[in-house]
Order: structure tokens, then C-alpha cells, then sequence
């Protein structure tokens, strides 16, 4: 038996092949009969297509036809040949002349036109000036022009699907078609590579031929009144995609051809590619070369060769950048682009092979190849406006240097991807000095190059966690030494880059936002690296050298702000001036920051808000504003991720503790900031100060009584009385103060915080001093008989809110303040009823029985707060404090009436009863003589 020469199909990446057959000769024959009968498929499409073609060109002579027959139809159209004879009616008196209608004289037909004969005002046919030679009788007849304010008419969803989708799905598919039966032919080892490389390269010319076959033809017949999709460029496209794949394939999978011939193959495919899509438009271009980008991913290897890959890859790039380029096809190199920073991402950390180096010539052959055919203003690019940012080129630069990014990262810092990343940021830096329509490329290197240097900062190896020592030592290689050098001079020098070449592009533009891009990345990037290397090398804690470095920053942006003042007004440079002020005050924060402890950092985030809110009041620049809102963020964000702002080492002294620091002075610097803000407009960032100086006062209250209530442990899981009371008490506070602090600021962030805090402070109140920690339940110890928790929980939150009833009456909707008066109520209430009840049964009210003593005590004393109340409603003029004197009174008689006729005896039931009367009798003579008094009636007329 023969052994047989067929490999195994093994993915081993993105790129797979099967080795050449060793068939027999005998089976040639065999074979080749089989590759045409599977070949009949694209034979068969390439034919339907064909055939669709036909078919419109048919449906459209019909329809041209049928709009000549119906316009020659109606009444008034000019004859074909000869003016038809007026005839006299039949009714008309001998003599009488004619009577012809009174019908708009259209002007010439193109048939009669293209036929020789004019048709004159006077209705007869006259003979054109002499033309070369006669048309033919079945010339084809081109369409009548359109007239004013007439539109094609839309085609049908069947009209688009028969001359434009099935056309476009039988291009994909004769291209698909050409891959899979390469590929089927090599998983079935029917051929050796040799045949498989020639009968691609027939495939691809065929295909080639057919569609400029297909465009001469087109171009012969006029009958292109309806759109349809481009057959020609189709085919032509598709032709071009497997000629792609077929030199790819000969030089990275079967090494028939050496790079320079496989260089030189793809350079004419591409070339032929570009003079192919001058000719046939878009069509091709898109559909041949983003074929060409997916190439490699249907013809593959099991031996992936990323040299080859990238050299096929730079040819394909830099065709479609050249034809975006003549044509000005910007969706075109906007697809290139993204096809190669995508291509960027297969083969990283494919260990097997060397895939850095490669992958590296990838980025910066496409950058290169964006340098010098898309930026405008540079090389070849377009040309540009003077201080326009295009986007295209902004954006194709960062996508590379992206690109560049993710190799860094996914290399772990190596030196060759960390060398290109440098170079293509100082590239990004020149081109965006010598063509600003690059200038929005340097804000994206910034952020990368800070990307970079986080990565590097917040990496964790497990290997420099363990250090053997004693007997183990030397048993286990010790973790290798982590140095700071390399890293050092990188931040020095991109700082550096950054810094020198946004001050010395102040004032060399006419539009403001070019020297702002270059002034906010001189500021951002040597501040985030300062941030990154400090969080590696000192962990954020107390660093002198560090300190210093954020001083020297802040003396080169103080310095940059003061010379930027001295200069010419230029567009720009007074907004850069204050971006510089800026930085300058965000160092000497920063440098303070070293100085101290941890959580000074979250101090000296804070303390920059006033500072920039000082610095955009002086110099009003919209960034600035915004700047105060990020800070701010930054800030929340620090705070939701640690409360305790400095760990578990909050202290334990009450009030004077990391709370008040990590809260208080953020607190009174948003404070300050957002009244800085306000000067000029109550607007966003103005309001989020505002926003946040009243989360952290709350926050800063609330903690601070966890803190003292649980010694230290703001985490704790469980709140007593004592807390929750606090809590009410301090809440009712804040809201009585922020309802008086909005009367005289007006705004609507000291108005909806007043409502949030209250609303809050109402669901304590209600689950928490009247359900989940009421005494009743708990069986809390309450303390002393007068100086209690009761005290505590529910007449102080009582007595505040009163105040805050009476604060809000004509401030506030009647309903807010009368809700108000009814908690207090029913606050003091429960002081009441829980007093008694400590009064009879000592500290703990949850058990015990009820004497008729306790029983009687409740009533009376209801009864009198009931009366008190109607007091105090008589003094302040207030019916909604009757209506609660009311409400308790009403309490009192149903629990006179069933409680005590039912549970008190002797004396005590009396004395409930007649009491009620008594004061009952009262309430009435008050409300009788008092509240209502009877009035004479007024004398009638008197008597006649």
C-alpha cells in the first residue's frame, strides 16, 4: 500500500495550511475532471450574473420605450415625422379657415431631432441643418431630459433587489467561491501547490477580463436610465482579490517566489488594482480591497509567516491609500486604516515564532504610509486650510500609535515596542508641528503615553512577591531586580517632548483651538507621568524627591503663563495662558501631596477646584469650567472607592480624626469653587461643586456619628437609638439650614438637597425611630428617668421639626410645611407616650404590665397635648396645628372609650371619663367664644 503523503488540517492560529500531495500521476486526470465539475458552481454564477445583466439592460429599453409611447400619447406631443394636415369641421361654412387647438407648442423631440426634422412654431416639419449621415432606423434613442423640478421616480423594493443586492451577492460569491475551492483543493491534496498557484492566477484573470468585457459592453449601450449595481467593477473586484490571494499564498505558504518577486507581484496586482478602480469607481475599490485585507484570513497556514502577512499587508495599505488620495476617498482610507489596526491584534504573544518584530513593522509601515498620503498639509496628502483640524488625519495617527499601545502592553514593556511607541509619539509630535491638521493627534498621544506608564505602574508580578531567605535560600532564583531607570528617563523625556513643544507652539496659529490642544497635552502629560512613576516608585506615600519634581512643574507652568501674558494677542494663547495657570496650580497641589500622607492626596485633588474656579474667573475659558467638573469627579471617584480615605487608619478621637480632613476640606473647597463659579454663571460645573460641597457635609455628618457611636468602625453593620437619633437630629438641622441657604442663594441644587436630605431624613424617622429601633421593641435601655434616649430620639427631632414647619410656611408649597407640623406632632407624641412609659417601668419599655396608674397617665397627658396644641395654633394663626390639636384629641377619645372604660376600674375609670368631659367642655367654650365667636346680628331697616 501507498503510504499517503495527506496532512492533517491543525489550527494552530489564524493562519493554516496543508503540505503539497504526493499523489500518483495517474490520478491527474481524475483530479483535474473533478476541479471541473466543482469549478460548474462559479461558472454557473459568473453566468447568472451575466445573465441579470442582460435582463436589465432589457427591462430598461422597455421602459424607456414605454415612457416615449405615453409621452407621444398625450394630447398637445409633437408628431414623429411630419405635422398632421388641419383639417376644417365638417360644420364649418365653406371658406371659413381651419380651426386649430390652442395647445402649447412644445419644443423639438430628441427622436425628431436625431431623426433631422424640426418642429417650428408654425407646426410644419423642416428639415434640420445638413448632418453628417443619417441615424439608423432603430438607433438607439437617448432619454428626454428630465424637466424643472422633476424627479426620477424611486425604484421598488423588486427593482432593487433584481438590479443591485443579487448582484452584489453574486460578486461575494464568485470571490468566496474562487477561495473555498483553493482551499477545498488543499484539503483534499488534489494538486501540487504549482497547479494550485497557476489555476488561481487563471481564476483571478479570467475574472479580470470578464468584468472589462462586461464595462466595454456597457459603455456600448445607452440603457442606463434606472440604477443598478456595478456589475463590471464586481467582477473586476473579485478578480483582484483572488490575484492577491494567489501571490500571498505563493510566497508565504508554498515559498515559490522570494520577497522581492512576491513585493514586486503585489505591488502590480495593486497597481492594477488602483488603474482598475479609476476606471470602474468605488465599487471596486471597497469590494477588491477589503477582499484583499481578508485574504489571508480564508488562505492560511499552520506556520504563520508574519513577515509575509505584514509585507502583503504594507502593499494592500498603501494602494488604498494612494487611491484614496487621486480620489479623494475618504471612506476608502478610513477602511484601510481601520483593516490594518485591526491586522495589528492577530499573533500577539504568539511565542512560537518572532512576532515583535514584525508586528512592530506593521505600525510603523502604516504609520508612515498615513504621514505621507492621508495627513493634509504634509507630503502628499490632501491639501489643508490653514488652523483646520481634520479628523481623518488626527484620528489615522492615534489609530497607529494605538496599535503601538497594544504592543507594549501585550509585551510587557519590551524595549523595541517601548522604542517604537517613542518614536511614533515624537513622529505624531513633528507632523502635528509642521501640518495642524494633525493637531488633535497630540492630546491622543498624551492620554496613550499616560496609558503606557499606568500599565507599567499598577502591574502586579507574583515573582517579586516571594524572596527566599534561610535554609531555602539559593534553593529557588531569586525574583529579578526591578529597576526604575529606564522608566525614569522615558517620563522624563516624553514630559519633556510634551511640555517644550506645546509652549513653543503658542501664538504660531490662526484658530484658538490649535494652541489649546497643544497646551492642554504640555500640562496633562507630564502631570499623569509624575502621578504614574510617583504611585510605582513611592507607593503614594511621603516623597521628597517627587515633591520637588511637581514643584519644578509648577515653576516651568507658572513661567509659561507669565511669559504667554507678556506676548501679542494671538488667537489662543490667553486660553493656554490659563491652561498653564492651571497645571501650575495642580503641581503645587500635587507637590503637597507628597509631602503628607496618603490621603492628602484626595485633599490636594480637592483644594485644585478653587483654584481653577480662580483662574477661569480671571481668564473666562469654557475648558476651564469643565476642567472643575472632572476634578471634582475624580474626586467622588476617589471617595466611593475608599471612604475612609486613608484605610483602616481613620484614628479613633472623636470629630478630630481623618474624617473631618478627608471630608471637611474637600466640603469647603467645592464650597468655594462653585461660589467662585457662580460669579460669572450658575451653569453645570458651577452646580456640581455646589452638588458636591453638600454630599460632603452630609457624608462628612453622617460618618462622623458612626465613627463616635462605634468607635472607629463606620462599617460597623447595626445602629442603635442613640445613632439613629443623632442622625435624625443632624439631618433636621441640615435641612433647616439649607432651606434658609437657598432663600438667599436661588438655587436649585441648595432647593433639590434640601428635598433629598429631607426625604431621607423622614425614612429614618419612620424605620428607624418608630419601627426597627423604637424602645418598645428593641428593649434598648432607654437611661434616666429624665435625661434619656427618649429625649434624644424623639423630642429633639420633634422640636426640629417644628422649626423646620415653621420655616417652610410661604416658602414652601402648603402641603410640605403642614406634612412637616404633623411628624413634629407625632413626634412629640411618641416622646410623651415612651416618657410615661419610662416613668412606670424603668429603663427597658419593652415589658411589664400596664397599671391603671400608667393606663390613666397616658390619656391625661394626651389630652393635654392635645390642648396645648390647640394653644399653640390660636398663637400662631395656624389652622394645621388645630387640625393635629384635633387629631389628638379625636386619639384620645377612642382610647378613653375603648381602652380605658374596658381595662381601667374604680377611681381611675372615673376620673378617665369625667376628665375627658371636663376638657372636652372646654375645648368647646374655647372654640366658641375664642376661635368662633357668636356676633349680633346687624339691625334691620327700621319700620315705616
Amino acid at each position: 500500500m501507498r503510504k499517503s503523503a495527506r496532512l492533517t488540517f491543525r489550527e494552530y492560529g489564524p493562519w493554516h495550511t496543508i503540505g503539497p500531495s504526493g499523489q500518483a500521476a495517474g490520478r491527474t486526470m481524475f483530479e483535474l475532471l473533478i476541479l471541473i465539475v466543482i469549478a460548474f458552481p462559479v461558472t454557473a454564477i459568473v453566468g447568472v450574473v451575466l445573465a441579470i445583466g442582460t435582463r436589465d439592460r432589457m427591462r430598461t429599453l422597455e421602459f424607456r420605450l414605454g415612457r416615449i409611447e405615453k409621452r407621444l400619447s398625450e394630447p398637445g406631443a409633437a408628431p414623429t415625422a411630419v405635422a398632421p394636415i388641419p383639417v376644417a369641421p365638417m360644420s364649418a361654412a365653406p371658406g371659413t379657415p381651419p380651426e386649430t387647438p390652442a395647445t402649447p407648442e412644445p419644443g423639438p423631440e430628441p427622436e425628431l431631432l436625431q431623426a433631422g426634422i424640426d418642429v417650428r412654431q408654425s407646426g410644419e416639419p423642416q428639415a434640420q441643418e445638413p448632418q453628417p449621415a443619417a441615424a439608423p432606423p432603430f438607433a438607439p434613442v437617448p432619454p428626454p431630459p428630465l424637466q424643472p423640478g422633476a424627479s426620477a421616480p424611486a425604484p421598488s423594493l423588486e427593482e432593487r433587489f433584481g438590479t443591485q443586492i443579487v448582484v452584489w451577492i453574486g460578486g461575494i460569491a464568485v470571490a468566496l467561491g474562487g477561495f473555498f475551492l483553493v482551499r477545498y483543493s488543499i484539503q483534499q491534496d488534489w494538486f501540487g501547490a504549482g497547479m494550485r498557484v497557476s489555476l488561481g492566477a487563471l481564476l483571478a484573470i479570467a475574472l479580470i477580463v470578464a468584468g472589462e468585457w462586461a464595462r466595454r459592453t456597457e459603455q456600448l449601450s445607452t440603457l442606463v436610465s434606472i440604477p443598478t449595481a456595478n456589475i463590471p467593477a464586481i467582477l473586476t473586484a473579485a478578480g483582484t482579490a483572488v490575484a492577491y490571494a494567489d501571490v500571498w499564498a505563493a510566497y508565504g505558504l508554498y515559498n515559490f517566489i522570494g520577497s522581492a518577486v512576491a513585493f514586486l507581484l503585489l505591488g502590480i496586482v495593486a497597481l492594477a488594482t488602483l488603474a482598475a478602480a479609476l476606471l470602474h469607481g468605488p465599487a471596486l475599490a471597497g469590494f477588491g480591497l477589503v477582499g484583499a485585507y481578508v485574504t489571508p484570513i480564508i488562505v492560511s497556514s499552520d506556520r504563520p509567516n508574519y513577515w509575509a502577512l505584514y509585507l502583503f499587508l504594507a502593499v494592500v495599505t498603501a494602494a488604498a491609500f494612494v487611491l484614496a488620495r487621486a480620489r479623494l476617498w475618504r471612506w476608502l482610507a478610513i477602511t484601510a486604516v481601520v483593516f490594518g489596526v485591526l491586522w495589528t491584534f492577530p499573533g500577539i504573544q504568539d511565542y512560537r515564532v518572532d512576532w515583535l518584530t514584525p508586528h512592530n513593522f506593521h505600525v510603523v509601515a502604516g504609520f508612515v504610509l498615513v504621514a505621507l498620503l492621508m495627513v493634509s498639509g504634509l507630503f502628499f496628502g490632501p491639501d489643508a486650510k490653514a488652523g483646520e483640524i481634520d479628523p481623518v488625519s488626527s484620528g489615522a495617527l492615534g489609530a497607529y500609535l494605538f496599535a503601538s499601545t497594544a504592543l507594549v502592553l501585550a509585551s510587557g514593556h519590551d524595549p523595541l515596542a517601548l522604542m517604537t511607541f517613542t518614536a511614533l509619539v515624537a513622529g505624531i509630535i513633528a507632523i502635528a508641528w509642521r501640518a495642524e491638521a494633525a493637531t488633535a493627534a497630540v492630546p491622543v498621544a498624551a492620554l496613550l503615553t499616560l496609558l503606557v506608564f499606568a500599565d507599567w505602574a499598577l502591574q502586579l508580578n507574583v515573582t517579586n512577591l516571594v524572596a527566599p531567605s534561610g535554609p531555602t535560600a539559593g534553593a529557588v532564583p531569586e525574583p529579578a531586580y526591578v529597576g526604575y531607570t529606564w522608566h525614569l528617563v522615558l517620563g522624563a523625556l516624553f514630559a519633556a517632548l510634551f511640555g517644550i513643544a506645546g509652549y513653543l507652539a503658542q501664538g504660531r496659529s490662526e484658530q484658538p483651538a490649535v494652541p489649546m490642544l497643544w497646551a492642554a497635552s504640555a500640562v496633562f502629560a507630564p502631570l499623569a507621568i509624575l502621578v504614574a512613576l510617583y504611585y510605582r516608585i513611592a507607593g503614594f506615600d511621603r516623597s521628597v524627591p517627587f515633591a520637588g519634581m511637581a514643584l519644578l512643574l509648577a515653576l516651568a507652568f507658572g513661567f509659561a503663563t507669565e511669559m504667554l501674558g507678556k506676548r501679542v494677542a494671538r488667537p489662543g494663547v490667553a486660553a493656554a495662558g490659563a491652561i498653564f495657570a492651571t497645571g501650575a496650580v495642580a503641581a503645587l497641589a500635587l507637590a503637597l501631596t507628597m509631602t503628607l500622607e496618603k490621603g492628602w492626596l484626595t485633599i490636594a485633588l480637592a483644594l485644585m477646584v478653587p483654584g481653577v474656579a480662580w483662574v477661569s474667573d480671571k481668564r473666562p475659558l469654557p475648558a476651564l469650567r469643565v476642567l472643575v467638573g472632572v476634578l471634582v469627579a475624580l474626586v467622588l471617584a476617589r471617595v466611593a472607592w475608599d471612604p475612609r480615605i486613608v484605610g483602616r487608619n481613620v484614628g479613633t478621637m472623636p470629630v478630630f480624626n481623618w474624617i473631618l480632613y478627608g471630608y471637611g476640606i474637600p466640603c469647603a473647597a467645592f464650597w468655594l469653587g462653585g461660589h467662585i463659579l457662580r460669579r460669572r454663571a450658575d451653569d453645570g460645573p458651577a452646580r456640581l461643586a455646589d452638588a458636591a460641597a453638600l454630599l460632603f457635609a452630609v457624608l462628612l455628618a453622617f460618618l462622623e456619628i458612626r465613627h463616635f457611636m462605634n468607635h472607629g468602625e463606620i462599617f460597623r453593620d447595626a445602629a442603635g437609638l442613640a445613632e439613629v437619633a443623632l442622625q435624625v437630629s443632624v439631618g433636621l438641622a441640615m435641612v433647616i439650614g439649607l432651606e434658609r441657604l437657598r432663600a438667599y442663594t436661588k438655587s436649585v441644587v441648595h432647593d433639590v438637597g434640601a428635598l433629598i436630605v429631607a426625604g431621607l431624613t423622614l425614612l429614618a424617622i419612620v424605620f428607624g425611630l418608630f419601627l426597627f429601633d423604637n424602645p418598645i421593641y428593641t428593649g434598648e435601655p432607654v437611661g434616666g428617668r429624665f435625661i434619656n434616649l427618649i429625649l434624644l430620639g424623639y423630642l429633639l427631632p420633634a422640636a426640629l421639626m417644628t422649626a423646620l414647619a415653621l420655616q417652610t410656611r410661604g416658602a414652601r408649597p402648603q402641603g410640605y410645611s403642614t406634612f412637616a407640623a404633623v411628624v413634629a406632632v407625632g413626634l412629640a407624641l411618641a416622646y410623651l407616650t415612651l416618657e410615661v412609659r419610662r416613668i412606670y417601668q424603668g429603663p427597658v419599655l419593652s415589658h411589664g404590665l400596664t397599671s391603671d396608674a400608667e393606663q390613666y397617665t397616658y390619656s391625661a397627658i394626651w389630652l393635654a397635648f392635645g390642648v396645648a396644641l390647640l394653644a399653640v395654633g390660636k398663637l400662631l394663626e395656624s389652622q394645621a396645628v388645630r387640625i393635629a390639636s384635633a387629631a389628638v384629641v379625636v386619639l384620645t377619645i377612642v382610647k378613653v372609650g375603648f381602652v380605658d372604660m374596658s381595662k381601667l376600674t374604680g377611681l381611675y375609670q372615673a376620673l378617665s371619663v369625667l376628665g375627658l368631659g371636663l376638657v372636652l367642655l372646654g375645648i368647646g367654650w374655647f372654640y366658641q367664644r375664642v376661635l368662633f365667636p357668636r356676633r349680633a346680628p346687624a339691625p334691620g331697616p327700621a319700620p315705616t
